[in-house]
């Protein structure tokens, strides 16, 4: 699948406009230069239809019949882990392995006008979140002794300081022909009756795609391509902000391949009941996501003959995948989630208006919808004192101050 863009002549956006009935969105086209109305015509291109035309339909994907999931936990892996680690390692040297980094996101909530991987959280040096994940990946290809291709997507507002920054850092000492950006998709955002909005006279609202769009948006650069060109059967995906997780983990990558699943989740037990995380279940006897906030009390607290919590292994956003099933998935497209959000629009005067309360709705689609379509996922404990340090607030919980103290506690210099 080669990257792509789709192009309409003006004449095909008014035709396509006056059939949706939103020829308004045209209203300021010939105000714009020819490169704007290009980039513009572009984006119209664009639209998913199929999706805008859920707003006010769908604002839920109801749950089927839930069903706990086990895990294989630290014990288990322990016992096995020169089996796995062999096992990963094996594919690894083999070039059957990449990893991907999601790391679209700004650090705005962490006074940061900078990409998020961009946070300092060194105390007496200089060390920063991205340069965290890519030495802990060079421990896997120090070990492996081969390097691993790294895709990392970047988003609209962060793209050119995210390859600037890396640039900059010499790509902390990685190989830079193994290394190759994109940019992740946006979507169109509508107001409640299902009407396009612009942000811009010659610009759509848009939003990210989700965290479940990388696929999509890794075809559309055309990086299919080089995935397959390399012979890559397996990709680790994973998020920017935990700076103590496994990349390219060759024990888990192992015990996923030995296992005959379709992919891997990395999971943690849950401290309390209604810690807020995603728990890995079943659904409708396939394995399956459920935000904390759509489980029943019931299910939150519920626990087996032991006292241990039923619902008790809580998803990182790092994940293993094969390459051909993530194809087939794509192939069918993902469900997408419709987010109620304030979105900043120009009002039939012109002017931008920034709405102090929600006005209409974005579209996403998600990475644990991923793990729904697939026939089966291995769960693989991982300890959290060594695995898990987010950081999504200043201080208080899953914080700088936290992730910090983690990192020290697991020998990191800071």
């Amino acid at each position: 699948m080669k990257g792509k863009e789709n192009i309409l002549t003006r004449q095909e956006a008014q035709l396509l406009l006056e059939k949706k009935g939103q020829t308004e969105i045209l209203t300021y086209f010939d105000t714009l230069t020819a490169q704007q109305q290009e980039k513009f015509l572009s984006q119209i291109a664009d639209v998913d239809w199929e999706t805008v035309e859920l707003a006010g339909v769908q604002k839920s994907i109801p749950l089927g019949t839930l069903e706990p999931l086990g895990a294989v936990t630290v014990e288990e892996i322990m016992k096995r882990k020169e089996e796995f680690t062999s096992e990963g390692l094996t594919a690894i040297k083999s070039n059957k392995v990449a990893a991907l980094l999601l790391a679209g996101g700004m650090g705005t909530r962490l006074g940061l006008d900078k990409p998020k991987g961009e946070l300092n959280v060194g105390l007496t040096r200089e060390l920063y979140i991205f340069e965290c994940l890519m030495n802990n990946l060079m421990d896997v290809t120090n070990m492996a002794g081969t390097s691993i291709p790294l895709y990392i997507m970047t988003s609209e507002k962060n793209d050119e300081e995210t390859r600037r920054f890396f640039e900059e850092k010499n790509y902390f000492g990685y190989p830079r022909e193994d290394v190759k950006f994109f940019v992740q998709e946006m979507a169109a955002a509508v107001d409640y009756q299902g009407r396009l909005l612009l942000e811009e006279k010659g610009r759509l609202a848009t939003s990210p795609n989700g965290n479940g769009g990388w696929f999509s948006s890794l075809a559309k650069a055309g990086l299919l391509d080089d995935l397959h060109d390399r012979g890559v059967e397996w990709i680790n995906i994973f998020a920017v902000d935990n700076v103590l997780q496994r990349i390219v983990d060759p024990t888990f990558i192992g015990a996923t391949i030995l296992s005959g699943s379709e992919s891997g989740s990395k999971v943690i037990r849950k401290v309390e009941p209604r810690e807020k995380m995603g728990v890995l279940c079943k659904e409708d006897g396939k394995p399956s996501i459920v935000e904390y906030y759509e489980m029943t009390e019931e299910m939150a607290t519920a626990v087996d003959e032991k006292g241990d919590l039923l619902y008790a292994f809580g998803v990182i956003l790092n994940y293993i995948f094969r390459v051909d099933k993530l194809e087939e998935i794509v192939a069918k497209k993902l469900p997408a989630h419709i987010v109620e959000k304030k979105i900043p629009y120009l009002n039939e005067a012109g002017q931008l208006v920034k709405p102090e309360k929600e006005n209409g709705y974005k579209f996403e689609t998600l990475v644990v919808d991923m793990i729904r379509m697939m026939d089966n996922t291995l769960p693989y404990e991982v300890a959290r004192e060594k695995e898990f340090a987010p950081i999504k607030n200043l201080h208080g919980v899953d914080s700088l101050d936290t992730a910090r103290e983690l990192l020290q506690e697991n020998g990191v210099k800071l």
